[in-house]
């Protein structure tokens, strides 16, 4: 809490909050809710688990060019980095996943965060498709059209910058080297370390059948994801149910998610709600206070269960919030793991070697 970023964080979903509930009443909100019927969560939450431990599966995947893991032994990291991010504050999750594949798999923490890089690449651009896919049966708003440039141009970027750095010659070298050039040696010595271990963690990207994998089992997590928010809708009757249909369940799913790339406090508080209004409310012509109901549901749904299965995990891995916070303060830190591996790294079809200032190879 004494970090400033932090505060930037809260303030920001102070803001959303204000947007989505500016002109709510609230004894109406209190009333959909208190009407809903929730039994509807129970097969929500069996299809937003089944969406996690393909995400599981996915970074498995991920994971072959620099450790070989089973999705059993992706899937209890996973629940702890989402309730990382519901918990801590800026998107804390993805260090304390690197955290623990390091400290009980010995893998390096750059490699583990470039796999979850190509994670949020492939999530984006699934989203991006929702989007599109939503628009042969909705029209979009002018915010909608806004936020889905936005996001093309972000991705798009993106994934061109990360396919830059898996090829090798002169292009990535002279890269390299206008980066390096002006450091300090020990300064340069640091970063260059950090993008061996980074392009190690990339090497999914040079492997056809693997990359599409990653691909397929995107697009099946994420729409799990978008039948659990469908399913969550039933809750609310025909008022919503007869508008609520797959294409609002897409484009639902994309704007909800995309909006929490905007960094806020810990679970997004605030942009969630305000991304599934802007459907909702904005492009389906649902009444506000249902729409934001809808959203707070669909919010603590996807919060409180997983959270609370996260925590317990959490005690029983006895991570260190301490070193935690170190590892995402010092992005060159790594993990000591005298026990580690514990699998054997695979190094099948590796990323060429970049070439560092001297004209030396990464990672000789």
């Amino acid at each position: 809490m004494r970090s400033w970023r932090t505060w930037v964080g809260i303030a920001v979903s102070g803001v959303f909050l204000v947007v989505a509930f500016r002109g709510q009443d609230f004894a109406k909100i209190w009333e959909v809710l208190r009407r809903a019927d929730y039994r509807f969560l129970v097969p929500a939450l069996g299809l937003y688990f089944a969406g996690v431990w393909v995400r599981a599966v996915r970074w498995s995947v991920l994971l072959r060019p620099v450790a070989a893991l089973a999705p059993r032994q992706t899937f209890p990291v996973v629940v702890v980095g989402y309730t990382a991010n519901n918990v801590l504050p800026l998107r804390t999750g993805e260090v304390v996943r690197s955290y623990i594949l390091g400290a009980r798999y010995g893998v390096r923490k750059t490699s583990a965060l470039a796999t979850i890089a190509v994670e949020r690449l492939f999530d984006g651009l699934t989203m991006l498709g929702f989007m599109l896919a939503a628009t042969t049966v909705i029209s979009f708003t002018s915010d909608l059209r806004q936020l889905a440039i936005v996001a093309f141009v972000l991705f798009s970027g993106v994934l061109i910058g990360l396919f830059v750095l898996t090829l090798g010659g002169n292009l990535r070298d002279r890269i390299l080297q206008v980066v390096l050039g002006p450091l300090p040696v020990t300064v340069a010595d640091r970063v260059e370390r950090m993008a061996e271990s980074f392009l190690g963690g990339l090497g999914v990207l040079t492997r056809k059948a693997d990359l599409a994998l990653v691909a397929g089992t995107s697009l099946l997590a994420w729409l799990l994801e978008a039948s659990m928010y469908w399913m969550v809708a039933r809750s609310f009757g025909a008022e919503l149910t007869d508008v609520f249909g797959v294409g609002a369940a897409l484009l639902t799913t994309g704007v909800a998610n995309l909006a929490t790339l905007i960094p806020s406090s810990p679970g997004y508080v605030g942009p969630f709600e305000a991304g599934v209004s802007l459907v909702v409310n904005g492009a389906l012509g649902v009444r506000p206070e249902l729409a934001l109901s809808f959203a707070i549901l669909l919010h603590a749904a996807l919060y409180f269960p997983i959270t609370l299965i996260g925590l317990g995990e959490w005690w029983r891995q006895h991570i260190s919030l301490g070193k935690v916070r170190s590892l995402a303060d010092d992005p060159a830190a790594e993990v000591p793991s005298p026990d580690a591996p514990q699998t054997s790294p695979t190094r099948a079809a590796p990323v060429p070697p970049a070439r560092g200032r001297g004209g030396e190879a990464l990672g000789k």
